[in-house]
């Protein structure tokens, strides 16, 4: 039997949970949340590696409209950032709506019935709005190194950690130096027999401020919420003015001061440190923060190797100066699909074409968040709304409140269809990679997971949280097209 909504969201985390939530403020019930897992929290659900936290503050990385007076730290890490989630899907109601173990297969617009048909792992779902909350750090992506299917040890990436494996006293490898791995080779260097470090491209590394809060912190926040959302507000102008170091290649020296000391103060060790000195400008990359990493590397144990990687054999990995280490295990923290999301391949618009056809390598959307030919599809952190200097909360909930603002006019007037105009997809696309230019992002001399397969920085916005806010803040009926309902068919007399 196939089942009929009003909404279906895609992703049960941070984006489909306040999606989920919008609409029951809205006092629409009448949406289902698929989520592939057996308990919802999306990325944070799944990156449980060790020493998992987030690099944005506590306060500024939850929902606007629910503050939690009780995080612990001034940047959370990840059990706690779980619970946060878990604790709004019960405090707005949203458990109910959602299917556990339920992926998505695949998703048809059917032009005729004005409608979504959506195909999962449990079933057939139809729906009149599809809302797709993957996010964009969803897939892990693993290298395609020659013999990695030989490997006789355990391999496995950190989103993906195998909590059953022991790396007490054993030979690792950890293949990729980005956001996940200079956050678990501390917490697991100190306990394995030898730690050998693959890094392509070394890190931008800031110190990381954090810090217990007080009880009398909690309390104060509790008591008096108002307080909290002036930090909140403090905080958040703090990282937009930080912003300035990623438009002009020359105002990020400034940020690489700070690196470069906080690198000297961490690793005396000249040969390492050379090893560990970036050549292209801060936040090319993402920039990571840390205040153990750096140390960990500087143990007896740790090697970093800057070597290619040549080959992976049954029991070592052999880098291309020939040299063959020895490994029983190998952590790959080398990402996610970015630009390439898997779930592209499994939309299909009005043309029968999919996502993934239509962007041809390089995704592109009208405000990031709606694609012309696609009728009632609304992306969550789509082409071009990832940032490089404060949360994407702030951005998902300028999402949800174009959401809201697109379903309410439909409503208002009749329509059954809305998507935005061609040419207004393509103005805005435009409009992103003018201000795109001369950013550190596409001139700062590397080559980043931002960058899709053409070249393009389809990954991130280049301006302020305020700016794009500003743009998503009314409904521009001008810019979409609309359809009305769908006729039922007449009989035919007999």
């Amino acid at each position: 039997m196939v089942e009929h909504v009003q909404v279906l969201i895609v992703g049960s985390g941070f984006g489909g949970l306040g999606t989920a939530i919008a609409l029951k403020r809205d006092g629409v019930d009448d949406f289902v949340v698929l989520e592939r897992a057996d308990d919802l929290g999306g990325t944070w659900r799944d990156n449980s590696y060790p020493g998992c936290a987030c690099d944005v503050p506590s306060h500024l990385y939850s929902f606007s409209f629910a503050p939690n007076p009780n995080w612990s730290r001034t940047f959370s890490r990840q059990p706690e950032i779980w619970a946060y989630l878990r604790d709004c899907a019960d405090r707005y109601g949203i458990a109910p709506h959602i299917r556990f173990g339920t992926e998505l297969l695949g998703a048809d617009w059917d032009d005729e019935r004005r409608r979504w048909v959506a195909r999962t792992s449990r079933g057939e779902f139809t729906a009149d709005v599809l809302v797709a909350a993957t996010g964009p750090l969803a897939e892990p992506s693993l290298p395609d190194l020659p013999g990695l299917s030989t490997f006789a040890g355990t391999a496995f990436h950190s989103a993906r950690w195998d909590h059953g494996y022991d790396l007490t006293g054993k030979r690792v490898a950890v293949i990729g130096t980005g956001a996940s791995a200079i956050q678990f080779v501390p917490q697991i260097a100190g306990r394995v027999a030898r730690l050998d470090v693959y890094q392509r491209t070394p890190p931008w590394i800031m110190p990381r401020r954090d810090r217990p809060l007080t009880r009398v912190e909690r309390r104060v926040y509790r008591a008096v919420p108002a307080l909290q959302r002036l930090m909140r507000a403090a905080i958040y102008a703090g990282r937009e003015a930080f912003l300035p170091n990623f438009r002009s290649v020359r105002v990020s020296h400034l940020a690489q001061r700070i690196a470069l000391r906080h690198l000297r103060s961490q690793v005396p060790d000249p040969d390492l440190r050379a090893k560990l000195t970036p050549n292209y400008a801060m936040g090319c990359k993402r920039i990571l923060v840390s205040n153990d990493y750096l140390p960990a590397l500087t143990r007896d144990n740790v090697h970093v190797v800057t070597d290619p990687i040549a080959e992976v054999r049954r029991h070592s990995i052999v880098t291309a100066d020939g040299t063959e280490r020895e490994a029983d295990a190998i952590v790959f923290g080398t990402g996610f699909h970015v630009t390439d999301l898997p779930i592209a391949e499994r939309l299909r618009g009005r043309d029968g074409r999919s996502l993934a056809e239509i962007w041809q390598g390089s995704p592109q959307a009208y405000l990031g968040v709606a694609v012309a030919g696609f009728p009632n599809l609304f992306l969550l952190l789509g082409p071009n709304t990832g940032l490089g200097h404060t949360s994407v909360v702030i951005m998902i909930e300028a999402q949800i409140g174009y959401l809201r603002r697109a379903l309410r006019h439909l409503r208002a007037t009749g329509a059954a269809t809305v998507e935005p105009r061609p040419d207004a997809q393509r103005d805005f696309v435009r409009y992103v990679d003018e201000n795109m230019r001369g950013t550190v992002w596409t001139a700062g001399g590397c080559r980043s997971w931002y960058l899709d397969p053409t070249g393009r920085n389809s990954a991130l916005w280049p301006r302020s949280t305020w700016a794009y806010r500003r743009l998503l803040r009314r409904f521009r009926p001008d810019d979409h097209e609309f359809s009305l309902r769908a006729q039922p068919k007449a009989e035919v007399p007999v």
